[in-house]
């Protein structure tokens, strides 16, 4: 099984988060934030992964530290779980539409870093939670798992059903793109090397 056991401890926040790409179970999330909670529920249902997260930060401060470290150590467990990325597809994405928002997230596990974050949302918040800092999540994952991430928000005017809609094509894209290749059972790539 591809799984993945990381702790981070910081002067800011102190993280366990153990991470199954190939069970699907609903693990235990606390995160600090009942909003990230749900999202992070989402994208395991979602992935049919299995998170397991505690996350005690400063959040007495704001999210901000608690929520990068959290995708800092979702990125390095991806990495972890995938390895040499032998017979993997490499390649996902996925379009997810809820209610009124349409969303499209497409990844590459390339060992090389893109992040593209095309997303406007209609508050500057969701719930307590600066809706700015989303991106810095997600920029955090891409960076530490080595990975294209490009997130793309065609519409919508509720944040959480935006946010919601990003989790859910997010965790899809990875479910295929860790999926065994129809056709190559080495590296998928012509440099023979990821």
């Amino acid at each position: 099984m591809r799984c993945s056991k990381i702790s981070r401890k910081t002067n800011e926040t102190q993280i366990d988060l153990s991470l199954n790409l190939d069970k699907a179970s609903r693990g235990k999330i606390d995160s600090g934030s009942a909003f990230l909670d749900h999202m992070l529920d989402l994208f395991q249902v979602h992935g049919g992964f299995t998170l397991d997260l505690v996350c005690k930060g400063d959040v007495a401060v704001d999210m901000h530290h608690s929520i990068e470290d959290i995708g800092i150590v979702l990125g390095q467990a991806l990495v972890e779980c995938l390895g040499d990325k032998k017979g993997i597809e490499r390649y996902g994405f996925y379009f997810v539409p809820m209610d009124e928002a349409l969303a499209r997230v497409c990844i590459d596990f390339s060992n090389r870093i893109g992040f593209v974050w095309n997303v406007k949302l209609n508050s500057s918040s969701v719930g307590t939670m600066d809706a700015s800092l989303f991106e810095h999540f997600f920029k955090s994952i891409a960076e530490n798992a080595r990975m294209n991430l490009h997130v793309e928000l065609f519409y919508g005017s509720d944040n959480h059903h935006c946010l919601e809609a990003i989790f859910k094509a997010f965790a899809r894209a990875i479910a295929m793109a860790k999926s065994p290749s129809r056709q190559i059972d080495g590296v998928p790539s012509s440099k023979g090397v990821l």
